[in-house]
C-alpha cells in the first residue's frame, strides 16, 4: 500500500472469527480482502482536530453499488417493503440539519467539483466534514463505473452537537452510450437503494448539472422506495439498542428521504415548477409501483376502478365513466368482455378525461389536440383455458403494469395542470379459469367490428387493448395521438431487453419522438420492426377476420402483437398511434418499477418535467 507521509490507517473493529471465516472461504486473498475493506486513508489531523472524543471513522468502496457493512455501527439495509417512507423535494435547511445520513450522487467528474468547494460544506451538509475525508472517499471511487464510498464522520459546524454522521458518495459513469440516459438513471436508482439506511432522516443530494431536468431523476429515485407490503412487524420481547425509553421498538419508525438537486457548481436548485414536477413524477411512480405490487385478491377490477375514483374525486378537471360487465357485451366491446367474463369480478372499461382549467391555457396551446392513453389492466393472468405453468403463472399480478404506468403518468400530468386535454382508457379484466371462460376456437367480435378466432386464450392483452384503441380512434375527433401501453409479450425482452420497452409507431416521426421521450424521461424505449404488410399473414384464419396469436413464433412476434392492435384502429383515424410493450422494464426483482410514468409525462409535455425552467 502506498501512503502519503501524512496519512495513516484507521482500523475498524474486526473479530478473529470473521478473519478465520474469510480465510477458510477465500484463502490468503480472502483475508487480505477482508482486511482492506476495513480501513480508509485519512490524515491524522482529521481525527485530532475534528474530534475531542474517540470517533469511529470507517470507509469502504465497492463496485456496481454493492455495499458491505463493516463496523460496529450497524446500518440496516434498505427494506424494500418500507411503508412509512416519505419523500420530499427542494431546498430545506431544517431537513439538512436533522439528517442522520447524507448521500451525494452524480457523475464522477461533477462530484470532484463539489468536493473541492470546501467553503460550501456547511451550507450543503449542515456541518463541516474534513476535506481530506471527502477527498479520500472520492479517490476510492472506481473510474468510469458505478461505485460507492461510505464513511462515518464527526459533525462539526455551527449547528447544535450531533451524533457521528453517515456520508456516502455514489458515482455513476461520466459517459454512456447513445441508448441510455446521460445520468445513468437505472444505475443511480440501484445505488441509492443499496446505500440508503432503513430508518431516520436521509438527505440525498443529486448533481443534475445544468442541462438535465430534475423530475426524471426524481422519478427514477422514487423506484428505490416502494410502498406496498404485507409483511408483519416483529414485536421485540426485550429492550434492545434500537428500543426507545419506553421499551418500544423503533424498527417501524418513519423514514424521511429528502432530495436536493445541485448544478455542476454545487448550487442548490430552487425553481418551484421543477420541484413540483419532481414531486408529481415521484408520486406517479410510487402509485404505479404500489398497484403493480398489490396481489390480485386485493387489486380486483372493482378495486382498481375504485382507486381511480378515489384519486380524482376532489379534482373538478377530471371526469370518470365506466362500462362494466354485461354492458360491455351489449355495447360491442367483445374483446374486454370475453377475456374477463370467466372471473368473479366483472371486466370493465374505465374512461378518465382531463380538461385543463382555463387559467393554464394560452393563445399558443388552447387549440392543442388531445392525447389518449390506453393501458392493459389484466389484474391476473392465468392464461385462461390455455393455462400457464406453475412457474409461468407466478408474477402474473404484474400483468396490469401498463395500466399502472399510464395511470401514474396521467395523475402526475393532472397535478401539473398540463395544458392539453388527456384521456385515459383502462382495460380492466382478470383472465381467469371457469365455466364461462373464453375457449380456444371461440370466435369473438371486437369493438372495431372485426371477428377474431381465439387460438390462444393466453394472448389476451392485445384483445382488450384493441377494443379501447378502436373506441379512441372512432369517437375522439380531437385526438391526434393514441398511446397504448402493456406488458404484452415475453418476446419483448428478447427484442429490446429488460430496460428498454419495445415500441411500434405508425410514422417514423412519432417513432423518433418516442425514443427521445424515453431518453429524456429515463423510461427507455427502442423501435421494433414495423412491417404490417409483411407480418399480417401470421394471423390468417379460415373462419374469421384474424386469429389472435401468431402462427410462427419466431417471426417477429413482438411486432406482430402490436400490429394486431393496429389492425383495429378505425379507418377514419388519421393521427399517430404508438404501441409500448414494457414487459421487461415494468418489473425488477419481483417489484414494480413505475415504468411508463415518465414516458407519458414527456409525451404529453407536462410542465417542468423534461425541460429546465
Amino acid at each position: 500500500l502506498k501512503l502519503k507521509p501524512s496519512q495513516n490507517i484507521i482500523w475498524s473493529t474486526m473479530t478473529m472469527t470473521q478473519l478465520r471465516r474469510s480465510s477458510a472461504k477465500r484463502g490468503t486473498y480472502g483475508t487480505i480482502y477482508a482486511l482492506t475493506t476495513m480501513f480508509v486513508m485519512l490524515s491524522k489531523s482529521s481525527i485530532l482536530l475534528r474530534s475531542s472524543s474517540p470517533v469511529l471513522v470507517s470507509a469502504f468502496s465497492t463496485n456496481k453499488g454493492v455495499s458491505t457493512s463493516i463496523n460496529s455501527h450497524r446500518f440496516a439495509s434498505t427494506q424494500l417493503s418500507a411503508t412509512t417512507t416519505s419523500l420530499t423535494f427542494g431546498p430545506s435547511a431544517d431537513i439538512r440539519d436533522k439528517a442522520t445520513s447524507t448521500i451525494v450522487i452524480g457523475r464522477q467528474s461533477t462530484l470532484k467539483t463539489l468536493i473541492d468547494k470546501t467553503d460550501a460544506y456547511v451550507t450543503l451538509f449542515g456541518f463541516r466534514p474534513h476535506p481530506e475525508i471527502l477527498s479520500s472517499m472520492y479517490e476510492s471511487l472506481h473510474g468510469n463505473a458505478a461505485s460507492t464510498s461510505h464513511v462515518i464522520v464527526p459533525t462539526v459546524g455551527p449547528a447544535a452537537p450531533r451524533p457521528p454522521h453517515r456520508m456516502s458518495l455514489l458515482s455513476v459513469k461520466n459517459k454512456v452510450t447513445r441508448n441510455n440516459h446521460p445520468l445513468s438513471l437505472h444505475a443511480m436508482s440501484d445505488l441509492v437503494r443499496s446505500a440508503c439506511p432503513s430508518k431516520g432522516t436521509v438527505h440525498i443530494m443529486i448533481c443534475v448539472e445544468e442541462e438535465f431536468p430534475v423530475a426524471p431523476v426524481a422519478a427514477a429515485l422514487a423506484r428505490a422506495f416502494p410502498v406496498f407490503t404485507k409483511k408483519t412487524s416483529k414485536n421485540c420481547k426485550k429492550k434492545s439498542n434500537h428500543d426507545d425509553e419506553d421499551g418500544e421498538s423503533k424498527e417501524n419508525e418513519e423514514r424521511l428521504i429528502h432530495f436536493t438537486f445541485l448544478d455542476s457548481e454545487g448550487r442548490v436548485l430552487k425553481n418551484d415548477l421543477e420541484m413540483q414536477a419532481a414531486k408529481a413524477a415521484a408520486e406517479g411512480v410510487r402509485l404505479a409501483c404500489r398497484l403493480v405490487d398489490t396481489h390480485p385478491e386485493e387489486l380486483t377490477t372493482t378495486a382498481f376502478a375504485q382507486e381511480c375514483r378515489t384519486l380524482f374525486e376532489n379534482d373538478e378537471t377530471v371526469t370518470m365513466e365506466e362500462i362494466v360487465g354485461e354492458e360491455l357485451k351489449e355495447k360491442g366491446y367483445g374483446g374486454i368482455y370475453n377475456v374477463g367474463k370467466g372471473a368473479t369480478e366483472p371486466p370493465r372499461l374505465v374512461i378518465l378525461t382531463y380538461d385543463p382549467p382555463n387559467d393554464v391555457l394560452t393563445d399558443e396551446n388552447k387549440d392543442a389536440s388531445s392525447i389518449t392513453l390506453v393501458g392493459k389492466g389484466i389484474v391476473y393472468d392465468t392464461g385462461g383455458l390455455a393455462i400457464k405453468s406453475r412457474v409461468g403463472m407466478c408474477g402474473m399480478k404484474h400483468d396490469m403494469g401498463g395500466s399502472a404506468g399510464v395511470l401514474g403518468g396521467f395523475m402526475a400530468a393532472v397535478q401539473l395542470r398540463t395544458p392539453r386535454k388527456i384521456r385515459l382508457l383502462l382495460c380492466l379484466a382478470e383472465n381467469a379459469i371457469g365455466p364461462n371462460a373464453v375457449r380456444n376456437d371461440d370466435i369473438i367480435t371486437q369493438y372495431s367490428g372485426k371477428t377474431v378466432e381465439i387460438n390462444n386464450s393466453d394472448a389476451e392483452g392485445r384483445i382488450v387493448l384493441s377494443d379501447a384503441v378502436a373506441h379512441a380512434t372512432k369517437h375522439y375527433d380531437d385526438c391526434d395521438l393514441v398511446v397504448d401501453m402493456a406488458t404484452l409479450t415475453g418476446a419483448q425482452l428478447i427484442s429490446t431487453g429488460r430496460m428498454h420497452a419495445g415500441i411500434l409507431a405508425n410514422t417514423e416521426e412519432l417513432e423518433q419522438r418516442a425514443v427521445k421521450a424515453g431518453l429524456a424521461s429515463g423510461d427507455l424505449c427502442y423501435p421494433l420492426l414495423y412491417a404490417p404488410e409483411l407480418l399480417k399473414k401470421e394471423f390468417n384464419s379460415k373462419v374469421a377476420d384474424m386469429k389472435n396469436s401468431v402462427k410462427d413464433r419466431s417471426n417477429a412476434q413482438c411486432s406482430c402483437a402490436g400490429h394486431f392492435i393496429e389492425n383495429h384502429i378505425d379507418p377514419s383515424y388519421e393521427g399517430g398511434w404508438l404501441h409500448v410493450d414494457m414487459a421487461g422494464p415494468g418489473t425488477k426483482a419481483e417489484r414494480g418499477t413505475g415504468y411508463g410514468v415518465g414516458l407519458v409525462l414527456s409525451l404529453v409535455g407536462a410542465p417542468g418535467f423534461d425541460k429546465r425552467s
